[in-house]
């Protein structure tokens, strides 16, 4: 027996992953293609999203919309807000899709963000044909998608200076010219080199290993990792934090 939906209430997932090679914080999105008698309806990108279950907490909706794309669980997800304007799903070409999904015209949903690494995501013959973009080079998108995405990009921007959220998409070892550069992506801006490396390097749950770059064609540079007991540790004692 499938589980019962509420028709007008759905949450919708940002997903943010970070390529470490391309220095680019990216979106995972997935094709929305509608065709007719050879007449294309609707050909964009969507983010991932599905109705809520009746016996579903809104929690376990986005855990299972990102399990279902992705295969992946426990990963850093924030719930941000709930966008209900009558008309979010109503616009000209946003119609045929409604019509043939036969979704509720006045749906609720309610976004979450979610943070992972690129490298932890297979594509390959992926059923919704999901792809990374460039928050900055995002595609045609459908419905109210450019919105959410905008405000989860904003929120993490003031989340990620006050929170060690950004080691979410980090790679475990990382260097610190790797963690500038997550946070220049972020931002987008750019970061006094020295200054950065001397507070960063200067955090106590920030650990230096006994360990460099391997394959680099130039000088191998430090490799560290963060601490997530140390830096609770040092929340708990202070309560206030500044990244």
């Amino acid at each position: 027996m499938n589980p019962e939906k509420i028709l007008n209430l759905s949450v919708d997932c940002v997903v943010f992953g970070y390529d470490v090679n391309t220095k680019s914080l990216n979106v995972l999105l997935i094709k929305r293609y509608l065709e007719t008698n050879n007449n294309v309806l609707v050909d964009d990108y969507v983010l991932t999203g599905y109705h809520v279950y009746k016996h579903e907490t809104l929690d376990e909706t986005a855990t299972r919309v990102l399990r279902e794309l992705t295969g992946l669980t426990n990963q850093y997800k924030k719930q941000f807000k709930a966008f209900g304007n009558p008309n979010r799903l109503t616009s000209e070409k946003d119609l045929p899709w409604i019509e043939n999904e036969k979704f509720n015209s006045r749906t609720i949903t309610v976004a979450y963000y979610f943070l992972l690494k690129t490298e932890d995501v297979s594509l390959t013959n992926n059923k919704y044909s999901a792809a990374w973009f460039p928050i900055n080079k995002l595609p045609d998108l459908g419905f109210d998608h450019k919105e959410i995405i905008q405000e989860a990009y904003e929120d993490l921007k003031v989340k990620c200076l006050s929170e060690p959220i950004i080691f979410k998409l980090l790679p475990d070892k990382f260097t610190i010219n790797d963690v500038q550069d997550l946070y220049e992506s972020i931002l987008g801006i750019e970061i006094d080199n020295r200054n950065f490396r001397r507070k960063l390097i200067n955090k106590k749950y920030i650990i230096a290993l006994d360990e460099k770059q391997v394959g680099v064609s130039k000088r191998p540079a430090q490799l560290y990792m963060f601490s997530k007991d140390i830096y609770d540790k040092i929340f708990e004692k202070n309560y206030l934090i500044s990244i």
